[in-house]
């Protein structure tokens, strides 16, 4: 089946641009991360994508906004790589600033868990198959969204067996028994908001 071609692909130098800072934060972030173990267990969704999208972009081009969504979620993977999500200095100001009880770097990357993965899906989905706009695509979109980070959190369990105390700051519970619900709550929300935020300027990047 033949791919679609969109109509608003990054040029090669915002596309090299984009790249380079995510490989530059990357590599800066595996200096000297506080934790090893949490630093490659968050960033290795980026060091497979990366790659891939490098891989597949002469066939498959993915739109400008998507790649800068794409990029804004690998800062923040990275960003709570480097410094564990309950004790990122940018969380702790979160914290300060708006009251929370905890370090919230780690809700921030569950809502971008469905922000960014809700415009792949609808990507994927419009390009790849037959479906259209519509109820459906919000549905299936959604769906995508939540069963990915039910499956995340599948591997943090995982994890936990695995590694024990070790996985403690990549699980970064910070003591929230309700933790694992949340964490797939702010992820459906994040990506319903990005379906109401981006969903006209990605049908016009796609060119429909």
């Amino acid at each position: 089946m033949s791919i679609p071609s969109i109509a608003t692909p990054p040029g090669p130098f915002e596309r090299k641009a984009l790249l380079a800072f995510a490989l530059l934060a990357l590599a800066l972030s595996g200096i000297a991360p506080k934790d090893r173990l949490t630093w490659f267990l968050e960033t290795v969704w980026v060091m497979i994508a990366v790659p891939l999208i490098v891989w597949k972009w002469t066939r498959f081009p993915l739109t400008r906004l998507l790649c800068w969504l794409l990029l804004a979620h690998a800062l923040v993977l990275i960003y709570g790589g480097a410094y564990t999500y309950a004790e990122t200095p940018l969380g702790f100001w979160l914290r300060d600033t708006l009251g929370f009880e905890r370090n919230p770097w780690d809700r921030v990357g569950h809502i971008m868990q469905g922000f960014t993965p809700a415009i792949l899906a609808r990507e994927l989905l419009l390009r790849c198959t037959p479906l259209k706009r519509g109820g459906w695509l919000v549905y299936l979109v959604l769906a995508a969204c939540l069963s990915f980070s039910a499956f995340f959190e599948l591997i943090e369990w995982w994890s936990a067996l695995i590694y024990g105390a070790d996985a403690d700051a990549f699980l970064a519970t910070q003591g929230d028994q309700w933790d694992t619900q949340w964490d797939m709550f702010l992820c459906l929300c994040g990506a319903a908001i990005s379906l109401l935020l981006w969903s006209n300027v990605h049908n016009r990047q796609l060119g429909d």
